[in-house]
């Protein structure tokens, strides 16, 4: 049986081993029992990585939706409607119709869409911080790190534009009087 090494340069070697060697792993009652080995199967020396790339998507998937609205958002706004619609009588004044029909719910997809996009900031932070609590000498993978900062990105931009409508400073309700 043969098995191929790979120098300190990189190159490949060919060596011959007899199938003499069987490495025998103890079991639980304290018997031998012999292991089979795989060619080419190696165990990763630390931690793979995998948690962070996945935290890096799942900010960057919070941050685009905090852009486009998500189901909880509508569901808040529809929600915030119908309160609103309630609270108000036909003798109201168009105003107050206004604000509780359509203001209040407004108000309520800018805050749905600012904790998605705070919650895209933190967690694009986390992975982004991540390493320097890690493993010394493995560094991050490029693709999560570009990914970490497009979830971060995302999530200032939809922290900002949630304040922005939260604040009526855009699409802000219209005049009635």
């Amino acid at each position: 049986m043969g098995t191929k090494t790979v120098d300190e340069n990189g190159l490949r070697h060919d060596e011959e081993t007899t199938d003499e060697t069987v490495a025998t792993e103890p079991t639980a009652d304290g018997t031998a029992e012999a292991a089979e080995a795989t060619e080419g199967a190696v165990e990763p020396a630390g931690p793979s990585g995998v948690g962070q790339g996945a935290g890096a998507v799942v900010s960057a998937a919070l941050g685009l939706v905090s852009l486009t609205g998500g189901w909880i958002g509508t569901v808040a706004s529809a929600r915030q409607s119908l309160v609103g619609q309630l609270e108000t009588s036909q003798s109201s004044k168009v105003a107050t119709m206004i604000e509780k029909g359509y203001g209040d719910a407004w108000h309520a997809t800018a805050l749905w869409a600012g904790l998605f996009a705070l919650l895209a900031l933190v967690v694009g932070v986390v992975v982004l911080a991540r390493p320097a609590f890690g493993a010394p000498g493995r560094p991050q993978a490029a693709w999560i790190k570009s990914v970490s900062w497009a979830g971060v990105a995302l999530g200032v931009i939809g922290l900002l534009l949630a304040v922005l409508k939260y604040t009526d400073v855009l699409l802000g309700l219209p005049a009635t009087g």
